[in-house]
């Protein structure tokens, strides 16, 4: 792996139904999808990957397992790590919680499933690959733009992510009655925000990917069956954001301009 500890490296959604996901989100984000390895198409309980149109690999797609069928179809995001036992007993000592321990996938890399003291999951990761993962990339149409942590303490969450990957606060904008939205820095660069989780929403990340026209985008989700939760709505910068869900009921958000695709 050639990213810098602490770096988001790989999108991952888990779903109830893996083939209405790919042409949603093919339709939707403009990503292909084949299994892994690049088989066409993949079957409906194998491991797929979405390439977003720069050929570049930016996630994966997979049949919710039975354990995690309870909390419905989510998207989940890799934190690449140093070392994946270590992280994952430094999360454990932080407070979070190891749900899946390390484990080496061959050819793929050693990792782990976590939560964080407040209870939002991730996965940590250590890739197999020496290459630098591009699945988030800020700007790139098809790609992780942003990551927005849902937390019941968000102060309390800015300490954890600081400690567990020196994850720095680059400001924060007021939000009245609901505090800050505090901005993430990592290596030079913003790679999300915290924020107290509103009323009726559970501790979790939500995560963004970068599209062209907002309205289009908008209509393209709505046409889909997924439902646009809020938005568009401008956002510090000059881009605009949604927040959907998509048929089966994962939550994700898309960034675009107001101009032309």
């Amino acid at each position: 792996m050639g990213n810098p500890h602490g770096t988001p490296i790989w999108y991952e959604l888990l779903t109830s139904d893996p083939d209405a996901a790919a042409a949603f989100y093919g339709d939707v984000v403009g990503w292909t999808c084949a299994g892994f390895g690049g088989t066409a198409g993949g079957d409906a309980d194998g491991y797929r990957v979405f390439t977003a149109p720069d050929g570049e690999g930016v996630g994966g797609l997979m049949r919710l397992p039975p354990p995690m069928a309870g909390q419905g179809p989510v998207w989940l995001f890799y934190i690449g790590v140093d070392d994946v036992d270590a992280a994952a007993a430094k999360v454990a000592a932080g407070g979070g919680a190891v749900h899946m321990p390390p484990t080496t996938l061959e050819g793929v890399g050693r990792l782990a499933m976590v939560t964080d003291p407040g209870g939002a999951a991730f996965y940590l990761m250590r890739g197999a690959s020496p290459e630098a993962s591009t699945a988030f990339k800020r700007m790139a149409p098809g790609h992780g733009e942003w990551n927005e942590l849902y937390a019941p303490d968000d102060q309390a969450a800015l300490a954890f992510y600081a400690e567990q990957f020196g994850w720095t606060k680059e400001g924060a904008m007021p939000m009245g009655e609901m505090g800050e939205y505090s901005f993430l820095g990592h290596d030079g660069g913003m790679i999300g925000a915290v924020m107290k989780a509103p009323p009726g929403e559970r501790p979790r990340w939500n995560h963004f990917f970068r599209t062209g026209q907002i309205d289009a985008a908008k209509a393209r989700v709505e046409a889909g069956g997924g439902t646009v939760t809020w938005g568009p709505q401008e956002v510090p910068g000059g881009d605009w954001v949604i927040y959907a869900t998509d048929p089966q009921g994962a939550a994700f958000g898309l960034v675009g301009n107001k101009g032309t695709e």
